[in-house]
């Protein structure tokens, strides 16, 4: 909701620029909430060429602070932007921004409680969206296999490693990896290759979208616990790449990212390409 307005005012500013050159401004805008698929499900045209889809997560470092939420560039001069508004945060400052997360109602209300947020947001997903998309047997089984793939974010997706942990097959685990996917739970991080017909191949990494989220189904009771144990590199690593992520989401861009690794075990934890060249 947070949002709304920005996005509006940018309409206005198309349908004015459009009128002030004489063009026709016949159209329709929809602005819609959590849930994509049932919207999209009875729609019986394609609408290729007539509709624009931004796919949004929860909120980004830059619109919880207010300040310019910038697409994300890595050389020296866009970087330099970026500082201009930017403010230094201690370590502990950015893992309690890790543990609680970027979810709207948690950031706008401070006396709501977090556990129980998140407690009912899981229980609303999986009772409600997760039904309609996939023929769960068991609701326990995907609420496992939730926490199984919290506890690996940031870290190679591995679908037999999944079907053994949570006791489906790896067909299903395949399955729900992919809603996890379309309904913007997790981002999946796919490994660069010079040929580009070998991206799909290999074994590609996953990160959850909201660290808070993935914070909850871990089980971590606050963001001390979480910056001094086992998960704060994958935490970290986690909230870096996905601010990244969002930012190109923000800006209504697709995100050419992706990770090297050869055989030999070295690697990079983010790579963005841009045409011929690679940062």
């Amino acid at each position: 909701f947070q949002r709304v307005p920005s996005i509006l005012l940018e309409i206005k500013r198309i349908v004015d620029e459009r009128a002030l050159n004489g063009e026709d401004n016949s159209g329709m805008f929809w602005l819609i909430g959590s849930q994509k698929f049932r919207m999209m499900r009875d729609v019986s045209e394609s609408l290729a060429g007539r509709v624009a889809i931004f796919d949004m997560s929860s909120l980004s470092c830059a619109e919880i602070e207010g300040r310019p939420a910038m697409l994300f560039r890595p050389d020296t001069d866009s970087l330099r932007e970026r500082l201009r508004y930017s403010r230094v945060k201690t370590v502990h400052e950015i893992y309690s921004d890790i543990f609680r997360g970027g979810m709207p109602k948690l950031r706008t209300d401070n006396f709501l409680d977090r556990d129980r947020f998140y407690m009912d947001y899981v229980n609303t997903y999986i009772e409600r969206d997760v039904r309609e998309l996939a023929q769960v047997g068991k609701l326990s089984e995907f609420y496992d296999f939730l926490v199984f793939m919290a506890a690996r974010t940031g870290q190679e997706l591995k679908y037999d490693e999944i079907a053994k942990a949570v006791g489906v097959s790896a067909p299903t685990a395949k399955s729900w990896v992919s809603i996890l996917e379309s309904s913007g739970i997790i981002y999946i991080l796919r490994p660069y290759h010079s040929n580009i017909t070998k991206r799909l191949v290999k074994t590609p990494k996953t990160y959850f979208m909201d660290t808070g989220l993935a914070a909850y189904l871990c089980r971590w009771p606050s963001a001390e616990t979480l910056e001094n144990g086992a998960m704060d590199g994958a935490f970290l690593e986690t909230y870096v790449v996905t601010e990244i992520v969002k930012s190109y989401y923000n800006a209504g861009k697709p995100a050419d990212l992706f990770y090297y690794r050869d055989i030999d075990r070295r690697e990079i934890d983010l790579l963005i390409v841009e045409g011929d060249r690679i940062y």
